[in-house]
Order: structure tokens, then C-alpha cells, then sequence
């Protein structure tokens, strides 16, 4: 349980601590979005003021083109008809070429141009007052100021020119600018999603390997508490009590299994027991039909004994999940199994094929007589009678494949999925007058996991069915009490 100092500073809530992430994650992101609207905003207000300027300027300077021609026109034509009229255009061209070119001295303080052009005025507006004789001699003086005009708006293009490569130039450098705060920004906010990510999923890590660590059997005595929102602390202590609650399901579970195991195998042994002595004829002679009951009976009675001890073998791979790896020949481990079936595979009058040359290999015999036990008793209880099993061993380069195939009918597609789930029974019925209890194949594949292989169902060209065990070379991996859910996703897929 958290204390109350480390809760003051930690979201009350998953939903606060998200909107928390939420507002901080995006405020780099809205500061940027705000210095980039402030960028845009200045570039366009220059842009503007920019092509307004452009615009009157330029204006401004073919307008001084058409004064200078205009002036040059009505002077020439004083000169020729000596009419007032005429002299007034020009008065008037001159004034305004005059108030003209004052604007444009402020666009070109500096340049020559400006000041020939003034001096000149000051030459071209002593013409009024001169005779037409004396006007005329000074005519040539107009294509230099014609001259000096274009000059004067080639200048005029070259300064706006210029003024559009400092907006240029600004623009480049608010792009680089924004580029550099875009990638620290976007940084930030990276670094704060990541920041808040762990945040949520360090308690939520924390929840997961604790659910792992209750699904596998094993147990903190002093689990660290989770740092985080009250949904997850809740949740916590809710697998906390979902602990404790397993394990008294399970001592439960182990003590009904010893009770019944227990139970079961008194009576059990007695009506054995008596069975044999009525066999024997302690209890007089009896009739061939009586004999016959009698068989019937020791047969349903070892049936049931080998459920009882299969259950028993499930309980006891569920909570002690050790192999002992000895290199032994699996031949004679085999011959083992099939001489404790050697009365069940006369009667059903299976014909049985099975390797018999040494193969050493390094496994364990216990659960890999378990295996080959549940196998070949799967064989007789589903295979057809007069049938055929055939036990088939290979090497490979770093495993052993055994093979355990029976005729009869094949497995239907709808049970090979959950196959090996325990106390799955398919649709097919086992043959004899008791049922199966669904956890031979179970067991078998928890045996063959056991040592780092694998039991899985393949498909034969010559018999209904197949299982195939495959064991690894070398000592498997310690193995846990449970499966986990990745080793289970492994049993599906492989199913």
C-alpha cells in the first residue's frame, strides 16, 4: 500500500493521469503551432507592405518615363508654333516630374541618378522663360534626361529587387528557425509521451507479472505494492486477494484429490480382491459363464484403477514439474509399456510393430513412460480391432522423433484443436464399457513439455492416426509450475 507522502504527488485517478499527459504532451506542440502562426503572420505583413511599395514605386517610375516624354513633346512643339498652351504643359509636366522625383529621392537617398535628374530640372525649368530661338538650342538636353529617367527606374527596380531578397533571406531564416524549435519541440513532446507512457505502463507491467507470477504457481511473500492511480492500487489488491483465494482453491483441490484417490482405491482394491478370490475358486468351483463375469469385472476394475492413477499422474505433473535426464534406451523402455499391455492388445487382437534396436537417448523414463503408456493405451481404447500399432524411432540431428500410429478411424478435424486440453473428450468414443476420463493425452503432452519437447498430431500415409514425440538432445529448460500464456499460445498453435 502506497503511503499517503507518495500519493500526494501522483494522479488520484487513470483518467487524470491521461488528461495530465494529454495537456502536457500538446502544450509543446501548441507553443510551437503559436510561434509558427506569429512567423507566418510577420512574413506576410512584410510581404505586403513589400508588394505596395513595389507596386507605387514602379508606378511611380514609368510615370516619371511618361512626364520626361511629354515634357520633351510640348517643349519641341513650343519651339516649332510658339504657342502659350503648349508652354503650360510643359509647366505643368515639369511641376509634377518634380513632386514625383522628391518621393523617389526617399526610395534612393544615395544614388547619383536622383541628383543629375534635380540638377537638371533646375536647367530644364529656366525654359519658359527663354525665347523660342533660345528654347530651341537647348533642346538636345532632353534625350540625357530621357536617359538619366530609365536610369532612374532600372535603379527603382534594382531597390525593390533588393528588398525582395531581404524578404527572401527573413523567410529562409524563419523556415530554418522554425525547423530547429519543430525538432526541440517535437522532442519534448516525445520525451513527455514516453515519460507518461512508462508512467502508465510501469504499474501495469507490474499488474502483468504479478497475474504471471499467480498463473504460474509462484508466490511473493512480500509483493511490492503498485505506484500508480487507485484503479491500478485497487486492482493490486484485488490480485492480492485473488492470491490467497487460489491457494485455498488448491489446498482444497490437493486435499479432495487424496481424499478420493484414497477413497476410491479401498473399495476398489477389495473388489479386486474378492474378484480374484472367486477366480481362484476359494469359494468353490464356478461355471465357464461365471468365470466370464468375473474377467469382466477384474477388466473394469483395472480400467478404472488406471483412471484413477491418471488423474493422479495430471494432479502430480500440475505441482511438481521435475525431470530427472538419464541417457537410457528407449527400446527397452518401451518393451516396459507394451508388457503392460500385453492381455489389453490380445483381446482387442491388435497386431503390434515396434522397433526394438537399442536408441540411447538422454530424457526422462517417468515422464516418458508416461507418455508411451497414454499412447499406446489410446491406441487399443480407439483403434480398430485386429488392427495394427506401430512404434516407429528416428534421429535426427539434435532430437529423437518417436512415432506411435494405430489403424481405425482418423481423428475428426473438430477435436484436433483441443486435442490436448484436459478432460477434453471428442466426439469419437473410446471402445469398452467405460468412459475416458480425457486427460491421457494431456497428461502426455505436459510429460513431453516437461523435458523440451513436443507431442504433437501429424498425418501418416498408411495409418488413421499419429502422434509424434519429439525430444530435444541435451538437458531441457527448467520447467514452472504452470504454463505461461506464451507457452500455452505455443500448445494452440501447435494443436
Amino acid at each position: 500500500m502506497t503511503s499517503r507522502v507518495a500519493r500526494r504527488w501522483r494522479p488520484r485517478s487513470l483518467l487524470q493521469l491521461v488528461l495530465i499527459a494529454f495537456v502536457v504532451v500538446m502544450l509543446p506542440l501548441g507553443v510551437l503551432m503559436f510561434q509558427a502562426a506569429q512567423a507566418v503572420t510577420e512574413l506576410t505583413r512584410l510581404a505586403d507592405i513589400s508588394a505596395r511599395q513595389a507596386v507605387e514605386e514602379t508606378r511611380r517610375a514609368r510615370t516619371l518615363g511618361a512626364l520626361a516624354l511629354e515634357m520633351e513633346r510640348s517643349a519641341r512643339q513650343y519651339a516649332v508654333l510658339e504657342q502659350d498652351s503648349l508652354l503650360e504643359i510643359y509647366v505643368e509636366r515639369l511641376e509634377e516630374y518634380r513632386q514625383l522625383l522628391a518621393l523617389q529621392r526617399r526610395l534612393l537617398p544615395e544614388d547619383p541618378v536622383v541628383a543629375a535628374l534635380e540638377e537638371q530640372l533646375e536647367s530644364l525649368g529656366e525654359l519658359p522663360e527663354l525665347t523660342a530661338e533660345a528654347l530651341e538650342s537647348r533642346l538636345d538636353a532632353f534625350p540625357a534626361f530621357a536617359e538619366r529617367t530609365e536610369a532612374l527606374r532600372q535603379a527603382t527596380n534594382q531597390r525593390i529587387d533588393a528588398r525582395i531578397d531581404v524578404i527572401r533571406e527573413r523567410a529562409r531564416m524563419v523556415q530554418s528557425q522554425l525547423w530547429w524549435q519543430t525538432g526541440a519541440l517535437v522532442s519534448a513532446s516525445l520525451v513527455l509521451m514516453l515519460l507518461f507512457s512508462w508512467l502508465i505502463i510501469r504499474p501495469v507491467r507490474h499488474l502483468e507479472r504479478r497475474i504471471l507470477r499467480i498463473g504460474s504457481g509462484t508466490r511473493d511473500e512480500s509483493p511490492r505494492p503498485v505506484q500508480g492511480p487507485a484503479e491500478l492500487i485497487e486492482l493490486d489488491e484485488r490480485l492480492d486477494w485473488l492470491a490467497s483465494r487460489l491457494d485455498e482453491l488448491e489446498a482444497e483441490k490437493q486435499r479432495f484429490l487424496r481424499h478420493m484417490s484414497h477413497e476410491l482405491k479401498t473399495p476398489l482394491a477389495s473388489v479386486r480382491e474378492g474378484a480374484a478370490l472367486l477366480a481362484d475358486g476359494v469359494a468353490g468351483e464356478l461355471a465357464t459363464q461365471q468365470l466370464e463375469i468375473l474377467e469382466l469385472i477384474d477388466g473394469s476394475g483395472r480400467e478404472l484403477q488406471r483412471l484413477i492413477e491418471q488423474l493422479l499422474d495430471y494432479n502430480l505433473l500440475q505441482h511438481n514439474r521435475r525431470v530427472e535426464i538419464e541417457r537410457l534406451d528407449v527400446a527397452t523402455l518401451l518393451r516396459e509399456v507394451l508388457a503392460k499391455h500385453r492381455l489389453a492388445l490380445a483381446n482387442k487382437g491388435m497386431r503390434v510393430d515396434a522397433f526394438d534396436g537399442p536408441v540411447e537417448w538422454s530424457l526422462d523414463s517417468t515422464a516418458t513412460g508416461h507418455i508411451l503408456d497414454n499412447l499406446v493405451s489410446n491406441a487399443i481404447a480407439y483403434g480398430a480391432d485386429g488392427g495394427v500399432l506401430e512404434i516407429r524411432a528416428s534421429r535426427r540431428r539434435d532430437s529423437l522423433e518417436l512415432e506411435v500410429a494405430n489403424s481405425g478411424d482418423p481423428i475428426p478435424e473438430v477435436d484436433r484443436p483441443r486435442l490436448f486440453e484436459a478432460f477434453y473428450q471428442g466426439s469419437v468414443r473410446r471402445q469398452g464399457p467405460l468412459k475416458g476420463s480425457g486427460i491421457g493425452l494431456s497428461v502426455a503432452a505436459d510429460s513431453a513439455r516437461l523435458q523440451g519437447g513436443e507431442l504433437s498430431l501429424v498425418e501418416d500415409s498408411r495409418l488413421a492416426v499419429c502422434f509424434r514425440l519429439t525430444l530435444p538432445q541435451g538437458t531441457p529448460p527448467r520447467a514452472s509450475k504452470n504454463p505461461m500464456p506464451d507457452e500455452m499460445a505455443g500448445q494452440d498453435e501447435r494443436n
